[in-house]
């Protein structure tokens, strides 16, 4: 994270959702989510997991560590 502004990531694996205020991916990791204004995704590599993120970062939460992909239907019915 660089001046709050830039972010560069490694390991995502997948985008759940996204628009100017909240983006919600998926990484090696488990669940990640940034949280801001004005975010856009300057570039993302599908192969190499490497995304970078631009705009005003307010935060960045992880979530939980054992959902590493969305959630099937029935799966979000349950949460």
């Amino acid at each position: 994270l660089e001046n709050r502004r830039n972010l560069s990531l490694s390991g995502v694996t997948d985008v759940d959702s996204f628009d100017e205020r909240e983006m919600i991916l998926f990484t090696a990791q488990g669940e990640l989510t940034i949280s801001g204004k004005d975010l856009h995704i300057t570039s993302m590599s599908i192969e190499t997991g490497a995304m970078c993120i631009t705009g005003d970062i307010w935060s960045v939460q992880y979530g939980d560590r054992d959902r590493r992909s969305p959630l099937n239907l029935f799966g979000r019915l349950l949460r």
